[in-house]
């Protein structure tokens, strides 16, 4: 690059001042002797043959002066050395190079004298441990010149020397200073070489490669002199006019483009580009950014947006645009199009007996099977949980749909066989049909989930077109809803209690708090009505937390010996506050722990197992009992208690309702009742109705019970009034 550097800016002055020059001295010379050679002629021509001469020396002299300020000009220095090396003239751009050796130049001094003395105080560093070779070297260069070389001084400089013989012998030399240029190539090579960016140096008219940086090499699988036998267009995978024109421009381009490695793999990389002179020759410099991986995480990140992480199926959001589509369509061309919502019936049991994994792994086998009869022009998609969703684009009747809703119950009912274990699952298919029931997509897919509420509720594993009622049924469940939220808030819901009662003395023992809801408009609403509602809507974390409460401030006007009985539902644990809400009850309210009893049913155990008993274990080290509800109506109560020691089991009514003409009835409540002996814990019976229920149940060593029998549930005014009529009948 110096080399190039030295042709592209000091060739052409050189080249004149050194003509110039010689011309000068060879007129100077010339007229001298033609001046002279009459004197030979006789004396009387000696006088004017003088002047001649002195008027050429004066010529002489004069062009001597023109030459040397036409040196002094020149950015280059120059020196003029005779044919035994001594110095005849130099500029004072040369003694400014050499400024070190300047005290030494005089004329008729020999350079090799100079350079020894130069040596000898150090300023050449490369003569350094060999200073008479490096002499003869120089000395070599200087009478025998071969070409620019370049000498490197003591203060870090570096000057390129070009040196000429003349006719009579002598040496023209020519230095230039090209530290600047020097470190210019050094930085691009640090820059270049050792980037770990892919570059190349292209040819600039035939687009060769004349350069590669060792990241290039590595990035594409070539060696240097590989790559230096192709051209650019040998990389691209495909023709790109952008990438051909970038020699076109003195600005810096930017495109991208796609390349082929040796080994065939394709990579996207944006190519920066630049145009330079590389080694005296017109250029280009490319900086190659693989981008792949880059597009490769994008297009995963936009395929995530839209599609379920572990089915893979496209998601909600993606299902809602196709389908905005398909209607759009229809609108257009005519005929139907459908959504079925598919829910998974008993599903969570495989969750809750096998774990998440396992029913993970089931998901995504019912996946393969939904897309398996889903056609092509159709969309399987997940919209959560257990719940998958078909879009039917165009068909011709509403049968078709009927059809395949079938073929999928049918496959997705077949067993599954999954790390050893044989499962099955059923599913149960909700259609909305475009046009007659909505022509967007979100109302298509709400009636959709409507009629599949509706073969939820009918049975499971079948399926179900939408119907008017159907929305007339969900808007009353709305209204019910909004009605039950202002309830909550206004403290319109009340709490009853319903007598637990000593079976032995019919003494009243405790109370069960139980919800009621006296609507403005429908009377009391069934708990067993809004109870599910407030669970499905989240409201049962509020309402759970109004019962604690207001049952542990009306317990504390009770007797001390009272019990009080609330009920906990699975949402409170999930929650994971019910210990901090039960604790806030007993603070505020001042209740004896020990007379507060938590029932539980066995669904609350069946959800996060180890947290649950983890929260059982705070809330009786507060000093409150924990009760078992509704045993024996699971399939894993045994399991349970002997997770953790309940104070209490309670007897389901369900076991009671035919006690006394049911043998096999009566024989389950033997053994609950001689399982609790043995575990040291006390049993309830529920919903004891006529005297041959308690009759039955006192024979059987039952202790406690409550029902209508006693007592249906009372509000706070009439339990005051009950227990104080209890009293004076047992003090009497």
């Amino acid at each position: 690059m110096a080399k190039s550097f030295t042709k592209a800016n000091g060739g052409k002055h050189r080249r004149a001042a050194v003509d110039y020059a010689r011309s000068l001295l060879e007129r100077a010379k010339d007229r001298c002797w033609t001046m002279l050679d009459p004197l030979h002629g006789g004396g009387a021509k000696v006088k004017n043959a003088r002047a001649v001469a002195d008027a050429a020396i004066a010529n002489a002299a004069t062009a001597h002066e023109r030459l040397r300020a036409a040196l002094e000009i020149l950015p280059q220095g120059i020196v003029f050395l005779d044919n035994e090396g001594r110095y005849i003239l130099w500029n004072q751009k040369y003694a400014d190079i050499y400024k070190r050796s300047a005290d030494l130049f005089k004329v008729g001094v020999r350079l090799e004298d100079t350079l020894r003395i130069g040596v000898g105080r150090g300023d050449y560093p490369e003569a350094k441990g060999r200073e008479e070779e490096w002499i003869k070297e120089r000395l070599d260069q200087l009478y025998n010149p071969r070409g620019p070389h370049e000498q490197n001084l003591s203060d870090g400089r570096c000057i390129l020397i070009e040196e000429r013989k003349t006719s009579d012998g002598g040496v023209i030399g020519l230095r230039m200073d090209i530290t600047t240029l020097k470190q210019r190539e050094a930085s691009f090579r640090l820059l270049f070489d050792d980037n770990p960016v892919p570059m190349f140096v292209l040819h600039r008219d035939t687009q060769s490669f004349i350069a590669a940086n060792a990241a290039a090499q590595s990035h594409y699988g070539y060696t240097r002199d590989q790559l230096l036998k192709l051209k650019l267009h040998d990389l691209r995978v495909e023709h790109d006019e952008r990438v051909d024109d970038v020699a076109c421009s003195h600005e810096t381009e930017v495109v991208t483009v796609k390349h082929s490695t040796r080994d065939g793999r394709t990579i996207e990389a944006v190519v920066f580009s630049r145009q330079l002179e590389y080694e005296g020759d017109p250029a280009i410099l490319l900086a190659v950014v693989d981008i792949t991986e880059r597009k490769q995480a994008e297009a995963r990140i936009a395929f995530m947006a839209h599609h379920d992480a572990l089915t893979e199926l496209p998601n909600r959001v993606l299902f809602r645009q196709r389908m905005g589509d398909a209607l759009a369509a229809r609108a257009r061309s005519g005929g139907f199009a459908g959504a079925l919502c598919i829910d998974l019936d008993n599903f969570k049991l495989v969750n809750d007996t096998l774990g998440h994994p396992m029913g993970d792994r089931l998901l995504q086998e019912v996946a393969h099977r939904i897309q398996r009869v889903t056609r092509q022009r159709d969309m399987a998609a997940r919209l959560g949980g257990d719940e998958f969703a078909i879009l039917v684009s165009e068909s011709k009747t509403p049968q078709e749909l009927a059809i395949l809703a079938q073929r999928v119950i049918d496959t997705v009912s077949e067993p599954y066989m999954i790390e050893g274990h044989a499962l099955t699952v059923g599913a149960t298919i909700g259609i909305a049909v475009a046009p007659t029931d909505g022509e967007d997509a979100d109302r298509l897919l709400r009636n959709a989930d409507l009629a599949l509420y509706r073969g939820k509720s009918e049975g499971k594993s079948t399926f179900r077109f939408f119907e008017q009622e159907m929305d007339a049924k969900a808007q009353a469940r709305r209204q019910i809803e909004t009605d039950l939220r202002a309830a909550i808030a206004t403290g319109k819901i009340e709490v009853h209690y319903q007598p637990l009662v000593e079976l032995s003395t019919n003494e009243v023992v405790g109370f069960e708090a139980l919800l009621r809801w006296p609507h403005p408009t429908r009377g009391f609403v069934p708990p067993s009505e809004f109870v599910p509602l407030a669970e499905e809507t989240g409201l049962i974390t509020a309402l759970g937390n109004f019962v604690l409460k207001r049952a542990c401030a009306d317990a504390i006007e009770w007797p001390e010996h009272v019990k009080l009985a609330v009920n906990l539902s699975p949402m409170q644990f999930r929650v994971g506050n019910v210990y901090a809400n039960v604790k806030d009850a007993l603070t505020a309210s001042g209740l004896d722990p020990a007379r507060l009893d938590l029932e539980i049913t066995e669904s609350v155990l069946l959800d996060r197992t180890d947290h649950v008993i983890a929260h059982l274990h705070a809330l009786r080290a507060l000093g409150v009992r924990i009760s078992m509800d509704d045993f024996g109506t699971g399939y894993s109560s045994l399991s349970y208690l002997r997770s953790f020691p309940f104070d209490k089991i309670k007897i389901d009514r369900s076991f009671v309702r035919d006690l006394p003409s049911n043998r096999h009835t009566l024989a389950i409540v033997r053994a609950i009742l001689g399982l609790a002996s043995g575990l040291d814990m006390k049993v309830v019976a529920e919903g004891i109705e006529t005297q041959a229920d308690l009759a039955c149940l006192a024979a059987e060593g039952c202790k406690e019970g409550q029902g209508f029998l006693f007592s249906e549930a009372r509000p706070q005014a009439e339990v005051i009034k009950l227990l104080n009529e209890n009293q004076r009948r047992h003090v009497a």
